[in-house]
């Protein structure tokens, strides 16, 4: 088992990264507890794969455990999912010493973080990632919230959990297409400021996809202290240091916000595309060489994700419109007086935050990539 602090004053927590812990998380986090009674939070595809073992695992630690299911989906991060989950914790008369542990993909960790910071002004929680992309980016970092009709997680609040417990050998179970979304996530801690690693995700991505559980665990290892030593230099975000860890989400949500944060593109599809769109646009503006634009596209690709605007849809092909996207950009949680918020890059493993970039060259961009 591999530990991984996260360094923050008061709210210090280690991730644990390793096979079999799903049966140990009781154990693991029994230490942790303000009482012995959790409410383990999971959706309806990863309940019956593991919501009987992780309750199982809490009793056999002698803490009282029960479970509150939610529908699969970005539907469960809306505001009608959000109160009928709050209505269904409550049901269960927990109390302020009550820990929740979320155990699924992003969507319920996100969900329920934002549940945990809101449920009696404030309780604990326990992170049980079950997806690549929950367990290297969203378990970690304590960005909590849900999506409104004007954009993705607009509301929430930064909110740390007290443990992550990131079993890899759940990770078997999950079909290609989800492997691919969190490991356009791995690939992003490269691409920021660390241009070996982006190595040897060009080198070993394709093993990492494959199922290889030394080179998966130390594509694991690596981002979550990348974003530990970010996150624990810029909690909230009130610098341009955590905003790095955006590479790509700007083009991406406007992407999901598109396609109705449906089932055409997942989460980590839309950042892999967005990623090739930042770095597209970056060369564009005369940033970063059009070799390093055109190396970041092709890496991805290869592995499969959907960087190409005409490939997103499935059998539901859609009309990409260069405005429509803009104004899902405005409508960005990280937009400033008006002004999009891009992270951009001088070069793989150089990203930086761009307010200025010019809206003509932005609109050239996109015509471009929707014709591609």
């Amino acid at each position: 088992m591999i530990t991984v602090p996260v360094g923050l004053a008061g709210r210090s927590y280690d991730i644990l990264i390793g096979p079999a812990l799903i049966d140990r998380a009781g154990e693991l986090s029994a230490g942790l507890l303000s009482s012995r009674r959790v409410i383990v939070v999971t959706d309806q595809t990863v309940a019956p794969l593991y919501g009987a073992r992780v309750v199982a695992s809490f009793k056999n630690a002698g803490v009282a455990a029960t479970t509150v299911t939610v529908p699969p989906g970005e539907s469960s991060k809306e505001f009608a999912a959000f109160g009928q989950l709050m209505n269904a914790l409550l049901d269960q008369r927990p109390d302020r010493k009550t820990t929740l542990v979320a155990l699924g993909g992003g969507v319920v960790g996100d969900l329920t973080g934002f549940a945990a910071a809101s449920l009696l002004r404030g309780v604990d929680f326990i992170q049980l990632p079950t997806t690549l992309l929950a367990q290297v980016d969203s378990s970690v970092g304590g960005k909590t919230g849900i999506n409104t009709r004007h954009g993705k997680n607009l509301i929430g609040a930064f909110y740390q959990p007290r443990l992550v417990v990131a079993d890899t050998d759940v990770l078997d179970t999950l079909p290609k297409r989800e492997l691919l979304a969190g490991y356009a996530e791995v690939a992003k801690y490269g691409l920021i400021d660390d241009p070996a690693f982006w190595e040897w995700c060009e080198a070993n991505g394709a093993a990492v996809l494959a199922g290889d559980a030394a080179k998966r665990s130390y594509a694991i290892e690596q981002s979550c202290r990348a974003k530990a030593r970010i996150v624990a230099a810029d909690e909230r975000e009130t610098t341009d240091l955590r905003a790095l860890l955006n590479l790509g989400h700007t083009f991406g949500h406007a992407l999901e916000a598109e396609t109705g944060f449906g089932p055409d593109l997942l989460h980590g599809e839309a950042v892999g595309a967005g990623m090739a769109m930042a770095f597209d646009l970056s060369a564009a503006l005369g940033l970063c060489s059009a070799q390093d634009a055109a190396r970041v596209r092709r890496h991805l690709a290869a592995v499969g994700l959907p960087v190409r605007l005409r490939s997103i849809g499935g059998d539901n092909r859609r009309t990409w419109q260069a405005s429509r996207l803009i104004e899902h950009m405005r409508g960005d949680k990280k937009a400033e007086a008006g002004k999009l918020t891009f992270v951009l890059a001088r070069g793989i493993g150089q990203a930086f935050v761009s307010r200025d970039v010019d809206e003509t060259a932005l609109h050239g961009l996109l015509d471009r990539t929707i014709a591609a």
